[in-house]
Formats: C-alpha cells, structure tokens, sequence
C-alpha cells in the first residue's frame, strides 16, 4: 500500500529541459507517423516528383526514428526518475512500476486500436526488463547501453537472414476495413496492425527493441548521474558531443552518396541504427545548447507543455489520424489521397493545435487528462486534478 506522503514529482521539480525534449519528439512522432499514410496502399509501380522525393528525404533525415529513440532515451530517464521518488519514500519500487506498466499496457491496447503503429506497448514491456536493471550504476548503464549499441548492426543482420526485410505492405489485403465507414473495421484494422505488423515481425521486435532498450539504459544513466541536473556543468562536453555528431553524420553521409561500395554494404552489414542513434544525440545536444543560450523562448514555451502532456498529447494525435485518414466519422479517408507534403503539414498542424490546447489545459490542471488517469491508477488512489 502506498505512503500517504507518496505522489508524484511536483510540477516545480520538472525539468524544463526534459519535457522540451519530450515535445520535440512529439512533433517528429505526428509528422512521421501522419507521413506514412501517404505510403499505406501505395502502388509499388508509382512514380513521385523529384520535389516529393527530395521533401520525403528531407522529413527522413529530420525526424525517422530520431522521434521514438529519443523518446526511448527520456523513458529511461523517467524510470529512473520513479525509481528514485519510491525508494525515498519506502515504497516497494518493483511492484509499484510493474502496476504502472501493466495499466501503460491497457492504454497500449486502446492506444493500438486507433494507430498500427503505437509505441506505448513496447515502452510497457521492455520497462518490465527494465526493472532488471533498476539497481546497476550509471556507469554500468551506460556501458550496457553502449555495447547493445555496437552490437546492433549484427543482430539486425541476423534477424533480416532469418525473416528478411520489413515487408511495409503486409497491411495491404486489410485496408479496406479501414476505408469502411465502420468505426469498429478501422479499430479493427488498427488491431490486426498492430499484431502483423509489429507484434510478430522479428524486425521490429527484435532489432527495433534492442535500439529501443539502449537508449532506456542509457537514459537511465543520465539521471543517475544527474546530468541535466548540472546543465551548465556539462555544457563543454555537450558541446563537443554535438560537433562529434555533426563530423559522424556529414562523413557517413558523403561516403554513402559517393562511394557505391559503402552503400552496397547495407545490404548485409546495416549501420543505420547506428546513424539514427548518432542523429538522434546531435538533434538532442542542438535542443540542449539553444536552450542554454537562452533563445527560442516562445518555441521552447510550447515544446514544454506538449512535453509536460505526453502521454495525452500521443494517444490524441493517434486518435485524430483515424478521423482524418480511415473511411470513419466524417468520411475524410485521406489515406493516399493527397500529395505527399499534405501529411506532413497535417501532421504539424494538428501538433501546433495541441500546443495551444495543451498551454490552456495546464493552466487550470496539474496533468494531462490520460496522465492524471494513469497517475490515479498507478497510486491506487485519487489525486488531485485541477490547480486551485
């Protein structure tokens, strides 16, 4: 049973820095996942402009799996976070996050219904791991996190030996229950998704998640070792972090345009995950130096109230794409109807709406509704919701 005295971390104790970050991966989730609704059903014969082509290399470049590593990093940290909050309060740490991510995995299941490609689930299960790992060092973690880091390449070369590449139509034969008019064909659709998509690739359950618990691990090893506690402190090295990262991604980036050889070697050695990860900490290290130059206050306003609704701010953005994409409620079924730049500026117009909505929401409550919900479940009590 829980301590009277135990809550969760006050608003006054957040980090800034670290909802900002939450927000900007936000943004890269809606654009990325809206985006991939022009390629769902897509001809593999069809012929796009140089100018849709280049957009799409552009949105790659900026955000493809730079969103949810990202994310995965700071679900780390927030572990490490919880954590540390119920072990000062004597609470049972283990069994505490094991009802928090039990009920994370309901959400999951709701989550999943009205987007193929939620996240929330593998964040529930690979927490549960997770905990395995709650008592190692920050150097430990970093360690662990470095090392599963090296070895991906091999694991993804092995699982694409055994199952090949991800088949990105296998959702093709279902989605005419997603044109329907039916809500329950397109939750339905969303379901077998979520199952055939995901669930059961190997690509994605084994390789993805090994990225994914990484980059936990490492998260993890940040808050332990207090870094964005002391910001200021580590600015030298963040600084030479991102020059690091920029040198990686401007010499991989060369060697796989000009040299034919390098890119030949994709096919059996694919150091991809590799410059995701290094991409990911340049965008992360960029986020953290205009933060402490004090610029973009207005930009870095909104990143943190989308940051401080997460969780809402995801499960919205997935329930909106069922509105506007499948054959359901006002029939919009946008799903490869337009070109393709219309996704994208969907996908930034509705995160620049949730800004808005999440500012005004957080003027008079102390969470996001989903957040307050989860909170109250994984407290096994009441908890108060709107700001006096």
């Amino acid at each position: 049973m829980p301590q009277p005295d135990f809550k969760p971390i006050e608003a006054s104790k957040r980090l800034p820095l670290i909802d900002i970050l939450r927000g900007w991966a936000l943004l890269g989730v809606v654009v990325m996942n809206y985006g991939e609704f022009y390629f769902i059903g897509l001809s593999p014969h069809h012929q796009s402009s140089k100018a849709t082509d280049l957009l799409i290399t552009i949105a790659n470049a900026m955000f493809s799996s730079k969103s949810w590593t990202l994310l995965s990093f700071l679900f780390g940290y927030g572990f490490a976070v919880i954590m540390q909050n119920t072990r000062l309060k004597n609470v049972n740490s283990n069994s505490f996050f094991i009802k928090r991510m039990i009920w994370l995995l309901v959400l999951a299941f709701i989550d999943s219904a009205f987007f193929f490609g939620d996240i929330l689930k593998d964040y529930a299960f690979l927490g549960l791991i997770l905990l395995l790992f709650s008592r190692c060092s920050a150097k430990t973690s970093l360690y662990i996190g470095a090392a599963l880091f090296l070895v991906t390449p091999v694991i993804n070369g092995i699982v694409v030996s055994l199952a090949g590449n991800l088949d990105i139509g296998i959702l093709a034969p279902y989605l005419p229950l997603y044109k329907s008019h039916s809500l329950l064909n397109a939750l339905w659709f969303g379901l077998i998704g979520t199952w055939k998509g995901q669930v059961t690739d190997l690509n994605l359950g084994v390789t993805i998640h090994t990225v994914m618990f990484c980059c936990f691990l490492i998260g993890q090893a940040a808050q332990k070792s207090e870094f964005f506690n002391k910001i200021e402190i580590n600015k030298s090295f963040i600084k030479k972090t991102w020059l690091v990262c920029l040198i990686l991604i401007l010499t991989d980036s060369t060697l796989v345009l000009t040299v034919k050889k390098v890119a030949d070697m994709q096919d059996y050695l694919n150091l991809g995950y590799w410059w995701v990860m290094v991409a990911m900490t340049f965008t992360a290290t960029s986020i953290c130096l205009l933060y402490m130059s004090g610029k973009l206050k207005m930009i870095f306003s909104g990143l943190q109230a989308m940051g401080k609704m997460t969780l809402t701010n995801y499960m919205v953005q997935n329930f909106v794409s069922i509105i506007l994409f499948s054959g359901f409620g006002f029939g919009f079924g946008l799903t490869h109807r337009l070109p393709a730049p219309y996704y994208y500026l969907l996908g930034l117009m509705v995160f620049i709406l949730q800004i808005f909505i999440s500012k005004w929401w957080l003027r008079k409550f102390y969470y996001g509704p989903v957040e307050w919900v989860w909170r109250q479940l994984s407290y096994g009590r009441r908890l108060p919701g709107r700001i006096k």
